[in-house]
């Protein structure tokens, strides 16, 4: 049989080799005189030289070495800025012994040992006008009845539910809440922010005061969040502030039959040898926002906690920071509605502008901030006793 490996002394897969080079020469220069094609390869190129770390790449070592000197002074700023913060937590602490005796008396006005005085509860509204023009036009016979319905019309103790009426009005709390949960929080008299004493670690407190109740004898439930304000060493850079970086809550004495984080569950178990069935009862930990104050902790054991608990105690910092910048400070407007008025606003404004980025970058994602905290068994402290 003839050989047909080779053709006039050169080897067959030479030659299609060949004819396959011959042929990837032809597309290429097909492809590079297509104008889309080069279009789209120059604007690969321009994105990829333009892209900041490139540039510096391509920086003499003089000039790079000059630029590691200006982060040497970006660290130094950022710890700088650290005691900046550290003296703004003092701020606070003054002047929240300048605030306290206001709150003193807007507990005593909303649970009723005091009433306030005439001067006290005037208040010019925004309609004063209008009302007052509306109110010379009515009947006076309109105007007796009224007189009468009002004479009749009971007169509570200070302001009934203040707190859990804040609770309700408030999303973020709101969806915390069970309804086996709003009995109790109708007992809540008091939310205070207690800020950490001089020279000790940044952190603060929150006090949830409560009038004797059939559900636990705690008068004082608390919640601490420990502060951080110093860059990170691994990553300066990244510094903007002081941060929550741990909570601790505390114990509840609950009543007996009364505890709302559990509930109990029962379950036959059938025995292998008689035969015979007997019922079980076990407590497993149920929804209640008074898991509140049993959080999850942040450091300790070195292991990672997972998605879900990261986003819970990501919430939890949340919800802290809002009733120590929010709530406490502006408890009033928040019962009335009028400081979620105010917020719903400002959030869509941010939501306005934010689609019309979007419609000018199409396809471009923030991204998400992350926190990695480290797990630990929650140990919670007593709760204060009177």
């Amino acid at each position: 049989m003839a050989d047909n490996s080779f053709s006039d002394g050169v080897p067959a897969d030479s030659v299609e080799a060949a004819k396959n080079a011959t042929n990837t020469e032809k597309l290429t220069d097909q492809v590079m005189q297509n104008p889309q094609v080069l279009a789209a390869l120059q604007e690969r190129l321009d994105n990829v030289s333009h892209t900041p770390s490139s540039y510096i790449e391509t920086l003499p070592k003089a000039v790079k070495r000059r630029i590691n000197a200006l982060k040497q002074l970006q660290v130094r700023c950022a710890h700088i800025e650290a005691k900046f913060y550290e003296e703004v937590h003092d701020l606070e602490r003054k002047y929240a012994a300048l605030y306290q005796p206001l709150f003193d008396k807007r507990r005593e006005f909303i649970t009723g040992d005091v009433e306030p005085t005439d001067a006290e509860s005037e208040w010019h509204s925004e309609n004063e006008e209008e009302d007052k023009l509306a109110g010379d036009m009515k009947n006076k016979v309109v105007i007796a009845e009224k007189e009468e319905a009002a004479a009749e019309e009971p007169n509570p103790k200070g302001i009934p539910e203040f707190w859990f009426t804040i609770f309700r009005n408030v999303d973020m709390l709101s969806e915390l809440v069970q309804e086996y949960d709003e009995p109790i929080l109708k007992h809540l008299q008091d939310i205070k922010v207690k800020f950490s004493d001089p020279g000790q670690p940044m952190s603060f407190v929150l006090e949830f005061h409560f009038e004797p109740n059939d559900y636990f004898t705690n008068p004082i439930l608390t919640k601490t969040y420990k502060m951080k304000s110093e860059p990170d060493k691994a990553d300066p850079f990244s510094f903007e502030g002081p941060e929550i970086v741990d909570c601790d809550g505390c114990a509840i004495d609950w009543k007996k039959g009364k505890n709302v984080t559990v509930k109990t569950i029962r379950k036959k178990q059938k025995h292998k040898g008689r035969g015979t069935v007997r019922t079980i009862s076990k407590q497993v930990p149920t929804e209640s926002f008074f898991n509140f104050f049993s959080p999850l902790r942040a450091s300790g054991d070195g292991e990672s906690l997972d998605e879900d608990s990261e986003f819970t105690l990501a919430s939890d910092f949340e919800i802290g920071h809002f009733f120590r910048e929010r709530i406490v400070p502006r408890a009033v407007l928040y019962f009335t509605g009028e400081a979620i008025e105010d917020d719903d606003n400002f959030e869509e404004g941010e939501e306005g502008e934010e689609e019309e980025l979007e419609g000018d970058e199409e396809g471009e994602d923030e991204d998400d901030a992350e926190i990695n905290p480290k797990k630990e068994a929650s140990q919670p402290a007593e709760c204060k006793q009177q």
